[in-house]
Parts: structure tokens; sequence; C-alpha cells
């Protein structure tokens, strides 16, 4: 007899049932929605704001279909578009009265329209792509020459201090396109500031293109002493590489405002990015904040003035005291920041969440570049007891993100914040101080709209596709193995409901590319139970009982499918290492297919067999279709 033991029939079972809740979220489609995120570091999502969208919604007479928050956003479900429209306007105009001074992003959203039960299992929807769901897409084109002429000029300001500090003398300096040029009136001071510059530049060789950051030339006419210093062509690589991968950190940071469910941000050739937004079609909210440049900037706060509550009074009726600005930092107290910018967002090389060794509290750790550690390592020594204000400036317009208390020297570029900081926070000022000026200008040089129309009309081809092969892969099979196909065709269907739950459960995006993958998935999956029928027909023509066939066939088979399909994913897993955009999307579905089919084809479809033949003691013959035996004549 071919029977299974029970643990192996109660995996199937739960499988299919986990694999049933998990593709049924799919079938419930999107309702629209408005998404309500802070663009501010000094403002989170809170439950009192929950409460005051819903009475800004029962004011304007708009009904909802329920309001859910989570630590980034809150996000309205509604019953129409028309609905949707007049809540974003609604709530737009009561979080942000002063829309130069936003507070919060109020956004155009699609949420899943499946029921909470199923949500509360984390059963949610597939994303879809931009060729099924519609959206924007651009291509980014960075501006190479101004990360170096911004890396330029910032190693000018860093020569000028160096040279301040170590007092030398000299006649100016300044920056002659992509070079720094530093002038002197004699070759005493030219040849002292060189050998200083070489001390903090140390793999660096006058005329010669190393290691180094700097190549420093010498030159002298008549009574012009001058040093020119230009980037290595290993430092303007590493600029430029950097300056990409900044700005893909910061998209990535801005984008959450949009509430993009899932948006492809990626790397194209060595100066451009591609962005792809499904579901948004406000292209011109979406260009402001791919468009927005920000900066970080190190000052130093007032703490006499900020301890006077008749001058912070003043101050925040637009009247601080001369050389200071007024901010509100987060629990909205105000205080009083200089305007000298003792460091930029431009020396800090990581910034990454973690805890305080003493008091183990939540913290954000900062690495500073060689010239930053020099000169935090003074602003540190000389400002011990003070308190220092991180700002992040947007559009002329800067905040808080945090401003700790200098407790002693700090040097060796490895910097602390902490203090009054929940986890949750210190990942958001980490990602905010990596992530939050745009390292070189971008311009937007393609851009295409998709409709929501095409998109539906992607889906409904892909869909059909897929069923028409489907269909006739199940014909075939019932026909030419009758029962055994019938079995056959429903591991086929349990593979395919398998694929989609995965896809599922793991939030995977799906692209036309991916519906093809579905459907190539199918056509080899399906490869595995004609081995297994097969396998039992030989055993059948070679004079074994049916009970022993189909034992010796799923057994014998199972070397065979197991080779095929590793070799299939050898080459899959290739597609997605090395393979990019539609390629990876397709590699994705398709590695994961290979994995459910070799479940489905194997375990479920033994299992249905076993439960049609497998308690039978005295079984004549199989439903497999036409067997040729020796010595048997066939017509």
């Amino acid at each position: 007899m071919n029977r299974y033991p029970l643990w192996k029939n109660v995996t199937v079972i739960v499988a299919v049932v986990l694999g049933l809740l998990y593709t049924l979220p799919n079938f419930f489609g999107e309702v629209p929605a408005v998404q309500v995120s802070s663009v501010k570091a000094t403002i989170k999502i809170e439950p009192k704001l929950l409460s005051r969208i819903e009475d800004v919604l029962k004011a304007a007479a708009i009904p909802n279909n329920g309001l859910f928050a989570d630590t980034n956003s809150i996000r309205v479900r509604l019953a129409d578009t028309d609905a949707q429209l007049k809540a974003k306007d609604a709530i737009e105009k009561a979080l942000n009265p002063d829309p130069s001074d936003a507070s919060y992003s109020v956004a155009l959203n699609l949420l899943s329209a499946s029921p909470q039960w199923l949500s509360g299992m984390h059963a949610l929807p597939m994303y879809l792509g931009l060729d099924l769901r519609g959206g924007v897409h651009f291509l980014l084109q960075v501006d190479m020459k101004g990360a170096l002429t911004k890396r330029l000029d910032a190693t000018a300001a860093d020569l000028r201090s160096l040279l301040r500090d170590k007092t030398v003398r000299h006649a100016g300096i300044g920056r002659d396109g992509q070079a720094v040029v530093i002038k002197f009136r004699d070759a005493e001071t030219q040849a002292k500031a060189r050998d200083v510059i070489l001390d903090t530049q140390p793999a660096a060789m006058a005329g010669k293109a190393t290691q180094a950051d700097l190549v420093i030339a010498e030159s002298a006419e008549g009574g012009d002493f001058r040093l020119t210093l230009t980037l290595s062509e290993a430092a303007q690589k590493r600029v430029q590489e950097m300056a990409v991968k900044q700005n893909i950190g910061t998209l990535h940071n801005r984008i959450n405002e949009l509430g993009v469910a899932e948006p492809v941000i990626q790397q194209q050739g060595a100066d451009r990015i591609v962005v792809q937004l499904p579901g948004v079609q406000d292209t011109a909210k979406a260009k402001d904040i791919l468009g927005r440049t920000a900066t970080l900037e190190l000052r130093m706060v007032d703490d006499e003035a900020s301890a006077n509550p008749a001058v912070m009074e003043l101050a925040a009726k637009g009247q601080p005291p001369v050389g200071t600005e007024y901010y509100v930092e987060r629990g909205g107290r105000g205080l009083l920041v200089r305007k000298q910018v003792m460091l930029t967002g431009e020396r800090l090389t990581d910034a990454q969440p973690g805890f305080d060794n003493q008091s183990h509290e939540p913290a954000v750790h900062l690495t500073l570049d060689s010239a930053g550690a020099r000169v935090f390592k003074d602003l540190t020594r000389e400002n011990v007891g003070k308190r220092m204000a991180i700002l992040l400036v947007e559009k002329g317009k800067g905040e808080v993100v945090t401003a700790p208390v200098i407790r002693s020297e700090i040097g060796g570029g490895r910097v602390q914040i902490s203090g009054r900081m929940s986890t949750v926070e210190a990942n958001d000022v980490a990602l905010l101080l990596r992530a939050g000026s745009l390292a070189a200008p971008m311009e937007i040089i393609e851009e295409r709209t998709i409709g929501p129309s095409l998109g539906a009309d992607n889906i409904k081809k892909g869909f059909d596709s897929t069923l028409w092969g489907f269909t006739a892969i199940a014909t075939f099979m019932v026909a030419y193995y009758l029962l055994f196909g019938l079995v056959s065709v429903l591991a086929l269907s349990a593979n395919l409901l398998f694929l989609i739950a995965l896809l599922s459960l793991l939030q995977a995006t799906l692209t036309l590319p991916g519906i093809a993958a579905i459907a190539l998935t199918l056509g080899m999956a399906i490869d595995a139970n004609v081995l297994i029928n097969e396998r039992v027909r030989e055993e059948l023509r070679n004079g074994s009982t049916p009970q022993a066939a189909i034992t010796a066939g799923y057994e014998r088979a199972w070397g065979t499918i197991l080779d095929s399909n590793v070799t299939t994913l050898i080459a899959g897993i290739a597609l997605l290492i090395f393979g990019s955009g539609p390629v990876r999307g397709f590699a994705v579905v398709h590695c994961l297919g290979i994995l459910t089919s070799i479940f489905s084809s194997v375990v479920v479809s033994r299992a249905l067999v076993n439960l049609i033949y497998g308690r039978r003691r005295k079984l004549a013959a199989l439903s497999i279709g036409q067997v040729w035996k020796p010595g048997v004549e066939t017509k």
C-alpha cells in the first residue's frame, strides 16, 4: 500500500491553507486613500494626530472607511477618488496652514481593500510594478562636475583653516577650475605650506597621481609662488561614486513622503539614477520632492540667551538677538542657535543607530572624515559644557535634528549623540544625518507617466496568457494521463497557489516580466509530473504491480526532477545576482517558482495519489492512460 505518514499529510494541508490565506488579499483589490507623514525631524506621528485628522474629516463631512497609523504615517481609507481629493485638500489646509513652511506631507495613495482579519495576520497583497499599476518614471543625471566642485570648495576651506592653525601665511586661496590654488609671497613659505599639506596627505607626491586625495604641483614665476592642488584620479572616482550612492540614499528618504509602496531607485551607468514610483500620478509633487536640496550644519547654541525667558519671548515673535536664529527643538522647546556654521554634513561619512556604552541609552554614532575630525576636535575642546545644534537646512529653512551637550573633547572622528532619544528616534536621526542632503545636483533628463488604464490592460493580458496556458496544459494532461493527469493539474494549481502566496508574504513587486515568469514556471513545473507519470507507466510495462509502480515511479523520478530543477535554479540565481530592472523581477519569480514546483509536483501530487489509491489492497489497474506491455499488441 501507499500511505503517507500523518505528519506529511498535515504538512500538505497546512501549506495549502496558508497558501489560500496569503493569496486571498490579492483578490480584494485596492481603494483610494490619503497618507499623512511628517517632513520635519522635530515633528513625529503621534496618536493625537490621528484624532485631529478624524475631526477634520468630520467637520468637512467626508466619510471614511477607517484610519490606520504606524510609526511613519497615518493613512485614511476612502470610498472613491472624489472623497480622496476632498479629504486631501481638507487635511492639507488643517495641518499646513502655511504651505511655504509645511510640517506634514499629504499624499494620495492606495490601500488594500482586504478585511481587517487578513491584515491582522500580515496577509497583504503583492506590490505591483510600474508597468502594472501605472505611475511615474524619472531618469536623473547626477552632476559629477558639481560633486567635484563641492569637494574642492570644502578642500579649500580646510586648507585655509589648516594653514591658519599652523601659522603659515599665504596670499590667498581660491579655486581655479578643477584645482585649488594657494598663492605665496616667497619660496620659503611655499615650501613650508607644502610640507604641512603633505603631513595631512602622507601618500601625496608632487606632480604624480598616486593613491593620495590631492596631487600637489609647485610653480614660481617672478615673485608669484603657487601651490596647485588637484584631486587624484582615484579620489575623483571615489567622490563621484559616493555622490551617486548618497543621492540614492537621499531619494529613498524623501520618497517615503509620497507614500509609494515599493519604489524602484537604482543606479544606471556611472552617473544616472532611475526612479520609478508605482501608483503616483501627481508628477509635479514627485518632481518637487526629488529635486529638493538639503544640507546638514553644525552650529553652537547660545545657551546664555536661550536661558533668558524675556529674550526667548522676543525671539519667538521674530526678534532674535543679533547673530542668532530661533528654532524649536524636539519637545517643543525653543532655543537660539548662532548663525556661524562650524561644520557641514559634507564631512560626515557615516551615521548609525546604536547604544551608549555607559548608560545603554539609544544613541547615534557618527563618523567624520579626517578634515572633519580635526575641526570637530578643536570645536569640542573649546566648547566643553555647551550645546551644539545639528540642523537640517532645506529650501533656506532649517530645523534642529538634535542639540546635545558637549561633555568632553572628542577626537578620532568618532562622535556619539545621545540623551532623551528612543530607539526609533535614534534610527530616524541616523537616517536624516546619513541621507539628509544631496551630494551633487541632479537633473531630470527623462520623464514618463504611465496611466492606471494601461497598467490594468497589462494585468488583463498577463492574466489571460497565464489562464490560457494553464488551461491548455490541464486539457493535455487530463486527456493523456486520465486520473493521474487530473492529479498533476491539481498539483500544478497548488504550485500556482504557493507561488502567489509566497510573493505576497515576501511583499515582492510583481511586474510584467514577473507574470511571464509565472507562465513559464507553470510550463516547467508540469515536466516533473510528466516524468513521474512516465516512470509509473514504465514500471507497469515491466510487470510491476500498481502499488509497486507508484512507489518506484516517484522514487526513481525524484533524482531526475531534483537535478533538472537545481540546474535551472542556478541559471535563475545568476540572473538575480547580475541582472537588473525587469530581468531581476523575472528572476525573483522564476527562482521562487522552481522551489514551489519541487514541493507541489512531488509531495502534493504523491499525497493525492496516496489518497486515491493508497488504501486499496487489491488494485488491478491505474487510470494513467494507454500503457504498452511486452507481448501485448496494441492497435
